[in-house]
C-alpha cells in the first residue's frame, strides 16, 4: 500500500487544471475516452491529478498523421 497522499479534484477542479468546461469532462466520463475518475459517492465524482497529467501525457502528437483515433475526442 502507497503512503503517499491522493491529490483529488473534483468535476471544475479538474476541468480548470486542464482548460476544459466542466461539461466536457461529464461527456468524456460518459462517451469514454476521458481521464481515469473515481466515484465516492452518488453524485461524488473525484480526479486525481496524477492520472490527469497521464492523460495530457498519453495525448501528445508531433503531427497529424499521428491521429489515430479517427475522431476529436472532446467534440463527442
Amino acid at each position: 500500500m502507497h503512503n503517499e497522499k491522493v491529490l483529488l479534484l473534483t468535476t471544475e477542479q479538474a476541468a480548470e487544471y486542464l482548460s476544459l468546461s466542466a461539461s466536457t469532462l461529464h461527456k468524456l466520463r460518459c462517451s469514454g475516452g476521458g481521464p481515469a475518475y473515481r466515484v465516492l459517492g452518488a453524485r461524488a465524482v473525484r480526479y486525481s491529478q496524477c492520472d490527469l497529467d497521464a492523460w495530457v501525457a498519453d495525448r501528445v502528437r508531433h503531427s497529424t498523421a499521428e491521429n489515430t483515433r479517427g475522431t476529436r475526442e472532446i467534440d463527442r
